[in-house]
């Protein structure tokens, strides 16, 4: 399959072909496909998102034994690392700059 440039802004969940505003925090090169798995990710960041806001009004419910706020956690590292692979070099480099995936992206 043919790969296409796409802008990803992770805060916002955004995919887009079109580099627009502040759309391209994070440029991939992906097939269809691959781009599909990625938006399934975030979906999936994006709902566990949802998760911890009902958490945070609940307080019997601590921060660190709240699994919305790890699945968000786990897909959000999950994300950054498919990003990495899939990422033109200074999309790579600022990914590899924040530490995020310890020594899974060298």
């Amino acid at each position: 399959m043919e790969k296409s440039r796409y802008y990803i802004n992770i805060g916002t969940g955004e995919i887009s072909q079109e580099k627009y505003d502040n759309n391209d925090d994070f440029v991939v090169h992906a097939t269809e496909t691959e781009i599909g798995e990625l938006r399934r990710i975030i979906n999936h960041m994006q709902s566990a998102d949802i998760g911890t806001f009902f958490r945070a009004h609940v307080p019997i419910v601590e921060y660190h034994n709240d699994s919305s706020n790890d699945a968000y956690d786990e897909n959000l590292i999950v994300a950054f690392q498919m990003i990495h692979d899939l990422g033109d070099e200074k999309t790579q480099k600022h990914i590899e700059s924040m530490g995020i995936l310890g020594n899974n992206s060298m």
